[in-house]
């Protein structure tokens, strides 16, 4: 449902992403985990369209990212690392607007909207989009990508600013949409979240994939049949050896 072959992207003498190759399979939590600037956010905008690669291919749902890129972009849903909303425009205007752009019904999709704005508790749509803080934003967003109920979702580190309770609702929506046969694409620092939430995970490291598999798989490889994600993760990234020595010296 989702595919990458031998992505890559080059920023002058920057490989951002190197000969990245994964699949995510219908109804498939997908991790995608990284230190900062390692390719993870890059890899996001290469798999939806909005940065197109220098070598290597995508596919979306069984169709090319070259010749149906409009086609693939009406079918999914895509919650980036910063909401990037029109600020003088109110929250039910931007509604509006999505749904004029995805070309939807109001009235059919207005029960959809309901629903998430009392699971959400969005009770700010009156109000203009530059009057909210980050989480609100994030709801916003939220809000107009899950209200066209999309075939595929790409979401980069979807939890940052929401509160607790949002988040576990969102967590949980995700596991729903998953059940129900949608492949999720998901990034995030928050290694717990990943660990009990993907079905499987991919580390990528300076813009190459360094490990991949699930949990139990992941610790088969490091050796460690008890480890965490965080060991895992701090392993294969090089990342990890010493951190006890430079905690011990501040």
């Amino acid at each position: 449902m989702i595919e990458a072959q031998n992505l890559t992207k080059v920023f002058g003498a920057t490989r951002a992403v190197d000969g990245v190759s994964f699949q995510v399979q219908p109804g498939e939590i997908y991790g995608f985990l990284g230190p900062n600037g390692a390719g993870k956010t890059t890899t996001i905008r290469l798999l939806t369209g909005t940065l197109f690669p220098t070598s290597g291919q995508v596919q979306i749902l069984n169709m090319d990212m070259v010749s149906q890129e409009i086609r693939i972009k009406q079918e999914i849903g895509v919650v980036p690392d910063e909401p990037r909303l029109y600020e003088n425009l109110k929250g039910s205007e931007y509604i509006d607007f999505v749904t004029d752009i995805y070309r939807l019904r109001k009235q059919e999709i207005l029960p959809e909207v309901k629903e998430l704005c009392d699971a959400f508790a969005i009770d700010f749509l009156d109000k203009a989009i530059g009057e909210y803080s980050h989480g609100m934003k994030q709801k916003l967003m939220l809000l107009s990508v899950l209200m066209r109920k999309p075939k595929a979702l790409f979401l980069d580190e979807p939890t940052v600013g929401l509160d607790a309770r949002s988040a576990r609702i969102l967590k949980m929506l995700l596991e729903k949409y998953a059940a129900g046969g949608a492949p999720i694409f998901m990034t995030t620092h928050i290694m717990e979240i990943a660990e009990k939430m993907c079905h499987r995970i991919a580390i990528i490291n300076k813009g190459k994939l360094v490990a991949e598999g699930t949990m139990e798989e992941l610790r088969k490889a490091s050796g460690e049949q008890n480890a965490t994600l965080e060991d895992i993760f701090l392993q294969v990234t090089g990342t990890g050896g010493d951190i006890e020595e430079l905690v011990k010296e501040l």
